[in-house]
């Protein structure tokens, strides 16, 4: 008998781990609202603004504001970004406030004159690298069409937060030490982030908080014409930039048509060009849409197999047409038509992968910095924010701007600097991203959101260059095909294949030997050793019961938080 009920103990012991372990992958619940970014700081000031009344639109500035803050990895008001947007009554629409080429930008300004090679980090680092901010322009555009808050009262407790400090997290620590050498090159050693940050240290941002107060008192026009204008530009000229005041006051946010398409009994809604992350989605999930991949397993060798190679075709087609719609013809139609799909899948087969050299010819890799960041917002009313913004690299071109605050972008690294061969469609490889006054370079930025039956369904995106396409993705297909929590679904581990070069990058602890085996057994290139991170996935999922979960990426220092 005691040894029945020591047995009947174990069982019930045993049996309430397994469903502790299980609860403990949900996120964060939220009966009314959620936000969800890189840092909790950043998310709190989205529900500081939520609490006061104010909507989505308002929190999102003040999240954008507040990554500058918090986040400068990624966060500034020298960056840009997109937004994809539902209201609480169905109606969508999307946001460019990408950043342009300066007017003095020209096609061939990163090739050496003699040789024509591309000049080694003339893109990447420093005052060439600048292109021309739309942060600002962005938050004050979408604030104008639907922010219910006075500004002031947003921009106010972002300017709070940046006189208290930050207090720096053990992630942050190794950032910083990662870039210090080229922050100090491109600065100095007297630069507010050549300084040795530890973790529990605070960093004040007294000198960016002043350029908020100046913003929050004379409005966009401070940014773009006014006196921190002018400040921006002649710090870009004495530090060798061509960036001028023409430059500034002629830059626009765009409202855009977000691309949308549907997959089984989901309607997505994702960013259109100048971002290649809506067309690239829906190119890869309209390829597996005729398949039964949940019947093949989550991260099984034919469940991998099948999404590298609508991947590889995808990527493919994004290299060579892909770039600012303002300024080429993008073929959207054709490359999302069922009849183009199927055509491009039809060498696919699962006895053995598809070389990237049968899919297409050329030699144009896809280099794209990991250092953005994104947000997802559900308003108290229903409405939904999707928001992916950067500076590109990390610390974007390291050149940071003492006397206003922030870090200035290396966007202009995201064009083509040396346009390749002409494809089997007679296009010159990525002529389409090639460079141009005033043109917005591409981008693989994602900002999703997913409807069911007509609900509203997920919110989600994710930094990681190149990778935030198909992070994105596989976020997708967790939750949909394998039935996970949003939290569940970020957490699992992620695989990537951009066409060239002809490798499968793999989270390195999160696949099996066998598995990678069998997949090089078929042919497939695997790499699990240089992509440690792959993407840090914000996700929001509306719960059948009408609440609200918030994933937030346990990669990074990340945070949800609901009310």
């Amino acid at each position: 008998m005691n040894k029945v009920l020591l047995v009947s103990f174990f069982c019930l012991l045993l049996f309430s781990c397994k469903k502790t372990q299980k609860q403990s992958i949900i996120g964060v619940i939220g009966e009314k609202a959620m936000l969800v970014s890189a840092r909790e700081e950043v998310s709190n000031i989205g529900k500081i603004i939520l609490e006061k009344g104010g909507n989505a639109f308002d929190a999102m500035v003040g999240m954008e504001l507040a990554l500058a803050v918090a986040y400068p990895y990624a966060g500034s008001l020298g960056g840009g970004g997109f937004m994809v947007y539902r209201l609480t009554d169905g109606n969508i629409g999307a946001l460019d406030y990408r950043e342009k080429a300066p007017l003095a930008a020209y096609k061939n300004m990163y090739l050496d004159s003699l040789t024509q090679e591309v000049i080694p980090n003339k893109s990447r680092l420093g005052a060439m690298a600048v292109g021309i901010p739309g942060n600002i322009a962005g938050i004050y555009a979408s604030h104008e069409k639907f922010g219910k808050l006075p500004m002031e009262e947003i921009i106010s407790p972002v300017i709070a937060l940046a006189e208290k400090g930050v207090v720096v997290t053990e992630k942050q620590q190794k950032r910083f030490e990662k870039y210090r050498d080229d922050i100090i090159k491109v600065n100095s050693v007297s630069s507010l982030f050549a300084i040795d940050w530890k973790a529990t240290d605070t960093i004040k941002r007294l000198r960016l908080a002043n350029t908020l107060k100046r913003i929050k008192q004379n409005g966009r026009d401070e940014f773009y014409k006014g006196e921190t204008a002018q400040k921006l530009v002649d710090f870009m000229q004495q530090s060798g930039g061509i960036m001028t005041m023409e430059d500034l006051a002629k830059y626009e946010a765009k409202w855009r048509t977000p691309i949308t398409f549907t997959y089984d009994d989901l309607r997505v809604i994702s960013m259109s060009p100048p971002s290649s992350g809506g067309i690239c989605l829906a190119e890869i999930m309209k390829a597996i849409e005729p398949y039964d991949i949940a019947s093949f397993g989550h991260n099984t060798t034919k469940a991998i197999q099948l999404i590298v190679e609508a991947e590889r075709r995808a990527y493919a087609d994004r290299n060579y047409f892909l770039g600012d719609p303002d300024f080429s013809m993008i073929p959207t139609e054709t490359l999302l038509s069922d009849d183009y799909i199927k055509e491009r899948m039809s060498t696919f087969s699962f006895e053995k992968a598809t070389p990237s050299t049968e899919v297409s010819h050329g030699n144009i890799e896809i280099i794209e910095s990991d250092e953005t960041t994104h947000y997802s917002i559900v308003d108290t009313f229903g409405n939904a924010v999707s928001v992916t913004t950067t500076i590109n690299g990390a610390y974007g071109s390291k050149l940071y701007c003492e006397e206003l605050g922030f870090f200035l972008n290396n966007e202009m690294d995201d064009f083509s600097a040396k346009p390749g061969e002409p494809n089997m469609f007679g296009l010159i490889g990525a002529e389409a991203n090639s460079i141009a006054p005033e043109k917005r370079m591409l981008s693989s930025m994602t900002p999703t959101i997913v409807e069911k039956d007509g609900k509203l369904y997920i919110v989600v995106g994710t930094p990681g260059g190149s990778t935030i396409i198909t992070s994105v993705l596989q976020t997708i297909l967790n939750v949909h095909e394998y039935g996970m929590g949003m939290q569940e679904a970020i957490n699992q581990p992620r695989f990537h294949h951009q066409w060239l070069p002809d490798t499968v990058r793999m989270e390195p602890k999160g696949f099996g030997d066998a598995l990678k085996a069998e997949l090089t057994t078929l042919g497939y290139t695997i790499d699990a050793t240089n992509s440690p991170v792959i993407g840090k996935v914000e996700g929001i999922l509306v719960l059948p019961d009408g609440k609200l979960e918030g994933g937030a990426d346990p990669r990074g220092d990340d945070k949800a938080v609901g009310f």
